[in-house]
């Protein structure tokens, strides 16, 4: 007997998933649960574990390709008792009536998934915003959002907010009328290769004050001819293309948006964290035996921040052209670097109400979404919400690095490399000592606050890092 796996739906906005890599070939035996691919989206990069047990019959959906949810991506031989549990399972994961598909589309914030100031923030078109502003289930929502969420993927929808496209207006290429990436870049670069039409009169006032072309001297006779603009050059012999992934295309996007909407400015301040190397140092391997985790420094510097969030609220918030948002939640995300091909990855999971537990529960919590982060287990929902972000490049020997923000946050915190350093010690006589000390960096968006702000921010985290001593309490 045959049955199909199909592309599952990894998060509320998620519309399509690409087959990154198989992990299984033809004729192979699966079991129920074990990982028989990697699916990439605009939002994670995540194994996908086989409902149904048997042999892989066929492979449906090549690597490198992209499938709506719900299309069939493998069929698999299955032997009937092994699989009854999982065809409950199975037949779960088949496409959405179009009931439901509705119900959805108007549960849906118009903004979609990701982190937005408010419903009518920069960026949405303006049918979706005219969409926004009718509520419930009027003609409004149904004729411009409906179409705006069926007939596009996410990372569409994220161009298109980029570009300020309304996709309601694009006639799409894609299966069933869905407007592609490539249709929307055609659009793009269609609309600005298109000559705008000149104010009467502009031409002749040009022609009057213009010099003479470059290929006339003043004497009348014909210049020389210089040499032409070289095009970008295709890659040349010996050079290699690297394959852009999902993940590095969402990235990319990311941090193009944060540098383009975000006008950034970062400053630095030194810590001497001599007393939290002791603790950690007396500690580190009873932490382990008793709690099951490895006490690292990130708890202490992510519960830093938390305490210094809730004494700087601004710096835990969000730009809106009517106001600054300042948030309720403070739910903090952690950047963990991929060795992920060539190009790396990075992804961001999210400790949420970081400020609802101690050192002890934060060690529980970084430990557990780094190791879902390599382990390629992230959905979407542990990517979503965050407030800050908690970069750690010192673990990889940065001493000083310039964070992009993770918009639409306020800043995002970098934590350097401790290393020794001779330090010249006031209080002991000006003695010269060798101290423990690790830079921090934080780099913000200028619009929210000033460099005053950010600078009393970092100090208060020097602050609570530097109170750390070899006899404290974990607790």
């Amino acid at each position: 007997m045959s049955e199909t796996i199909r592309m599952p739906q990894l998060g509320e906005s998620v519309t399509e998933g690409t087959i990154s890599r198989w992990l299984k070939s033809e004729g192979e035996p699966i079991e129920l649960d074990e990982p028989i691919a990697e699916i990439d989206t605009d939002k994670v990069s995540t194994e996908l574990p086989s409902p149904l047990a048997g042999t892989l019959e066929r492979i449906l959906v090549a690597e490198g390709e992209t499938v709506d949810v719900g299309v069939e991506i493998a069929a698999v031989a299955v032997e009937s008792e092994a699989n009854e549990a999982a065809s409950g399972t199975s037949a779960e994961a088949t496409p959405d009536s179009a009931a439901d598909k509705d119900a959805r589309a108007a549960e849906w914030p118009v903004a979609g998934t990701e982190a937005q100031p408010t419903s009518g923030g920069a960026g949405e078109s303006a049918s979706v915003k005219a969409a926004a502003q009718t509520g419930g289930n009027g003609g409004a929502l149904k004729t411009a959002e409906e179409l705006r969420l069926t007939r596009s993927s996410p990372v569409v929808r994220r161009l298109a907010a980029e570009h300020d496209v309304d996709i309601s207006a694009l006639s799409g290429t894609g299966v069933g009328g869905r407007v592609t990436k490539k249709d929307l870049l055609a659009f793009v670069e269609g609309r600005e290769e298109a000559p705008e039409a000149e104010p009467p009169g502009l031409a002749e006032e040009r022609e009057y004050f213009a010099p003479p072309e470059s290929g006339a001297q003043s004497d009348g006779k014909a210049a020389p001819a210089g040499p032409e603009p070289q095009a970008r050059p295709p890659a040349g012999p010996g050079d290699r293309v690297v394959a852009l992934t999902s993940m590095r295309r969402a990235i990319a996007t990311q941090m193009s948006r944060s540098k383009r909407e975000a006008p950034h400015a970062w400053t630095l301040v030194e810590c001497d964290v001599t007393g939290l190397v002791a603790l950690r140092e007396a500690n580190k391997a009873a932490f382990r035996e008793r709690e099951g985790v490895p006490l690292t420094y990130l708890p202490f510097i992510v519960r830093a921040v938390v305490e210094s969030l809730k004494e700087y609220p601004v710096v835990n918030s969000v730009w809106d052209e009517d106001g600054i948002v300042l948030k309720k939640e403070i739910n903090v995300g952690v950047a963990v670097d991929l060795e992920d091909g060539e190009t790396g990855a990075l992804v961001v999971p999210v400790l949420r109400e970081a400020d609802s537990y101690g050192l002890v529960g934060l060690a529980r919590r970084t430990h557990e979404a780094i190791g879902k982060a390599r382990g390629r287990k992230l959905t979407p929902d542990d990517l979503a919400g965050g407030t800050f972000t908690v970069n750690n490049p010192g673990s990889l020997g940065s001493v000083v690095s310039t964070p992009i923000i993770n918009y639409p946050q306020a800043a995002i915190l970098s934590a350097e490399a401790i290393v020794k350093r001779p330090v010249v010690m006031e209080e002991w006589g000006d003695a010269i000592v060798a101290r423990s000390m690790m830079n921090l960096e934080v780099s913000f968006d200028h619009r929210i606050f000033d460099g005053g702000v950010a600078l009393r921010f970092l100090n208060a985290v020097k602050r609570r890092l530097e109170a750390y001593g070899p006899g404290d309490d974990l607790g």
